[in-house]
């Protein structure tokens, strides 16, 4: 909302004028409860007016009911001197302290009651140092001025405003009463709308600054919290990188040690079932000598009855000579007799030498079937040797995992 300033004093406006970055910024006195409808209607209608007029000067005029209850809320305030001290700290402190010995008044009198209205909302025809000519006059520039800026006064506006006022004809009303057109109550409720505003704009800020800080602190504090998560994350994805390794170095060497020890189950396998056909062989061949043994000890008992009776034959044929020089008649028949004894020890000689021979053979196989026990047992043990170590190798290795699984829980 613009106001006239006093004789004098040129305001300045926009936000880097703001008193709020002078420091000079103060609370506003505390205004009664009977104004703060009519104050509410008042910033409604001012916001409407300067959305509709952001290129021009604008006087919001004071709307007020004439009824007895707002006049004689006015009359008590006035009445009881309820000072209303304007603590905004602007230019129009001066035209408000003019003013203030005006603003107690009395009620009954009618040269003082009048009511006032705002001169720059009657219809004048357009003239030269009109309002509506000078605004025709500067609307691309002002429109301009306004798109580019904010809606608050500049001195550019206030020198345009001036030049204005100075081409003006002198019939203007603005010129002929001054800044007195306005009645006192009107400009004690603009000091008090202005006052709630400067509060209102106040509080908005201040709650806006500390919105911002408490934002700006949780940010920071989420801030710290993602780094320490992120540092967090790092660590416990370098420790779980580490343990799948060595969980994948332990998973392939227990695969190793299952494969060999598969293998070394289907040798043992294996050499069992040679160790059980090498027995196998070894009984046979015990039996088989066992066999060879008792027909041997048959045939020798054959062979030495053979000899006594070769003895015989022998003492048999010494005596038959004997007797044939004796008796001739029966050579023939020891011949014969002796032939026949021949024929008989060759076919002994014969059943003995394929004893002998066979007796032989069977002494070699028992011989090595004895060296292929031997060897044999010696490879069972080796390989039980074997077994039992890769076996302790394993459970070992099975401890260590085991260790390595609880440690990876924990």
């Amino acid at each position: 909302m613009s106001q006239r300033g006093g004789p004098g004093s040129t305001k300045k406006r926009g936000h880097q004028h703001h008193p709020r970055n002078n420091g000079s910024r103060r609370r506003a006195a505390l205004e009664p409860s009977f104004l703060r409808g009519s104050n509410e209607a008042l910033l409604k209608q001012q916001q409407q007016t300067l959305g509709t007029q952001q290129s021009t000067p604008v006087v919001v005029p004071v709307i007020l009911s004439a009824s007895s209850t707002s006049n004689n809320n006015i009359k008590d305030v006035d009445q009881g001197k309820s000072d209303i001290i304007d603590l905004t700290n602007c230019d129009d402190d001066d035209l408000v302290d003019s003013k203030q010995s005006k603003l107690i008044f009395d009620e009954n009198d009618p040269s003082k009651k009048g009511s006032f209205s705002d001169m720059s909302l009657i219809d004048r025809p357009a003239a030269e140092g009109s309002s509506q000519s000078d605004q025709e006059a500067e609307d691309a520039e002002v429109e301009e001025l306004s798109r580019l800026r904010c809606t608050s006064e500049r001195a550019e506006v206030v020198a345009e405003r001036e030049a204005r006022r100075k081409r003006r004809c002198a019939d203007y009303p603005g010129l002929a009463f001054g800044s007195s057109i306005f009645s006192s109550d009107t400009l004690m409720k603009f000091s008090i709308i202005r006052n709630e505003l400067h509060n209102i704009m106040n509080t908005q800020l201040k709650r806006a600054e500390s919105e911002v800080a408490a934002l700006n602190r949780r940010i920071q504090l989420l801030e710290e919290d993602l780094e320490r998560s992120e540092e967090r994350l790092a660590t416990a994805t370098a420790k779980l990188a580490e343990a799948s390794a060595a969980a994948d170095e332990s998973e392939r060497a227990r695969k190793i040690l299952e494969n060999r020890s598969l293998a070394d189950e289907e040798r043992m396998d294996a050499l069992e079932n040679q160790l059980k056909e090498a027995r196998f062989l070894a009984e046979e061949a015990d039996k088989k000598y066992d066999e060879v043994a008792r027909k041997l000890a048959m045939v020798e008992a054959d062979l030495e009855r053979a000899e006594e009776r070769a003895e015989a034959g022998e003492a048999k044929i010494v005596e038959l000579e004997e007797e044939l020089r004796v008796v001739g008649n029966n050579l023939k028949s020891l011949e014969v007799s002796e032939e026949k004894a021949n024929q008989r020890e060759e076919e002994y000689k014969n059943q003995i030498k394929n004893l002998t021979t066979r007796l032989k053979e069977a002494e070699a196989r028992a011989e090595f079937a004895e060296r292929s026990v031997q060897k044999l047992q010696k490879e069972v043990d080796k390989l039980e040797d074997e077994l039992v170590a890769e076996k302790e190798r394993y459970k070992e290795i099975g401890d260590d995992l085991d260790t390595a699984f609880v440690e990876l829980i924990l």
